[in-house]
């Protein structure tokens, strides 16, 4: 991509474990251990946190995409490095067992920055659990979710599917374990949009070319009210002390005088 910076983490089979590029005020972030279907181990996480954290302290950055490659997402955690970490801890519900996919997981979803996943492939347990923390999810054909924690006596992302889909659908979806895919998927409001594959970079261009022209100051207010007001927190408080912090900023008043010479051809 002309003009990008370009990243590289880790070292996987095939590579780096983590490829970053920034362009155009957008960070987008490449899960890249394809031997492995992007199966994440602790080096991966490891530098998927960091990925995230970097696009975080960047101002230049104004979103973040988390995508994988043609055709694959993630086959969600390395089964064999998880059961490694389980050794020793024998039969002990409630011990402290490394979950280093679930922190890569939570650093996405409390970054401040709009975030958006581009799953053009399976995006399985794990994988799941980091399209979920994601803002916004558009798929392709080639998208398909599965949540197989009671498959594998796991909680695999209960709290945040159910917010997305509702507690009937998302009970369903995690009971059977069963595949959905990408135009249920869209339906259930599992995923924001289905797009064809040959399109997606230019679909989620467009997206994040739409916040990078937005103010930031308003879009990470927005996100705060957003996600307050679906996880049941005082939303409304956040909501208005969001509205005095910009209403008359140096920010909005550039803005809506631009705004206002656009539609009116007046403003000053």
């Amino acid at each position: 991509m002309a003009g990008a910076a370009s990243r590289a983490h880790g070292t996987g089979g095939d590579g780096p474990l983590v490829v970053e590029s920034v362009a155009g005020g957008v960070a987008t972030i490449r899960l890249n251990r394809p031997d492995k279907r992007n199966a994440v181990n602790r080096a991966l996480a490891s530098d998927l946190q960091q990925a995230v954290a970097r696009a975080d302290a960047d101002t230049t950055v104004s979103a973040i995409v988390i995508a994988g490659a043609p055709g694959i997402f993630s086959a969600g955690a390395d089964m064999t490095e998880a059961l490694e970490s389980y050794a020793g801890h024998g039969d002990s519900p409630g011990a402290a067992i490394a979950n280093p996919l679930g922190d890569a997981a939570r650093r996405i979803q409390y970054s401040p920055k709009p975030t958006i996943a581009a799953v053009d492939g399976p995006a399985y347990g794990g994988g799941a659990v980091l399209a979920l923390a994601c803002d916004v999810r558009l798929i392709t054909h080639r998208g398909r979710f599965r949540f197989p924690g009671a498959e594998n006596g796991l909680i695999v992302a209960p709290v945040a599917l159910t917010r997305l889909v509702g507690p009937a659908v998302a009970k369903e979806l995690l009971y059977s374990s069963r595949v959905v895919e990408a135009e249920e998927a869209v339906r259930i409001g599992l995923a924001n949009r289905l797009v064809a594959g040959d399109v997606l970079d230019d679909e989620v261009a467009a997206l994040t070319g739409a916040i990078a022209r937005s103010s930031a100051q308003t879009i990470g207010w927005l996100k705060r009210v957003v996600d307050a007001t679906a996880s049941g927190a005082d939303a409304r408080a956040i909501e208005e002390h969001a509205d005095r912090m910009t209403r008359g900023s140096a920010d909005n008043l550039e803005r809506f005088r631009a705004a206002t010479r656009r539609v009116t051809g007046r403003g000053g």
